[in-house]
C-alpha cells in the first residue's frame, strides 16, 4: 500500500509539474495611436477665457472638471478643443489645444483655428461637473 500511494504521489507532482512548465498564453498586444506632436500655436498659448470668447464666440461644448475646462467649437469641416485652467492670477487660460483633423507639425491646425475664428458660434451646451 506504500507503494501504492508513493506511485500516486509521483503521478501527481509529475501532471504538476507539466502544467507549471507551460508558457503562460500571449495576449495579442494592440499598438496605441500616435500622441498629438507637441507645441501650441504661439497666439493662443495662456489665452484667457474672455479672449478665447473673443476671438471664437460661445463653444458648442462646455465641460468643467475639478479646476479644469474643455471647450468644443464646431466647424463645417472640422472641430477645435481647447483645455483651460487656472493660471498663476487666478484666471482660466488656454494650456492646449488640439483639432480635429490634426496639425501637420502640431496638434492644432492653424487652418482649422482661421476657420474657426471667421465664424464663431453663438450656442453653448454645459457638460454637469464630472
Amino acid at each position: 500500500m506504500n507503494w501504492s500511494k508513493s506511485a500516486m504521489m509521483a503521478c501527481l507532482c509529475a501532471a504538476l509539474g507539466a502544467c507549471a512548465t507551460q508558457p503562460p498564453p500571449q495576449t495579442p498586444s494592440v499598438a496605441l495611436p500616435a500622441g498629438p506632436p507637441p507645441g501650441e500655436p504661439a497666439w493662443i498659448v495662456s489665452m484667457d477665457a474672455q479672449g478665447l470668447r473673443t476671438a471664437f464666440g460661445q463653444p458648442a461644448f462646455v465641460r468643467k472638471d475639478n479646476g479644469s475646462e474643455m471647450w468644443r467649437y464646431d466647424g463645417p469641416s472640422c472641430k477645435a478643443f481647447f483645455f483651460l485652467y487656472r493660471g498663476i492670477a487666478g484666471s482660466t487660460v488656454v494650456r492646449h489645444v488640439e483639432t480635429l483633423p490634426r496639425g501637420s507639425s502640431i496638434a492644432a491646425d492653424e487652418t482649422c483655428l482661421a476657420l474657426l475664428r471667421q465664424h464663431p458660434t453663438s450656442s453653448v451646451l454645459n457638460a454637469p461637473n464630472s
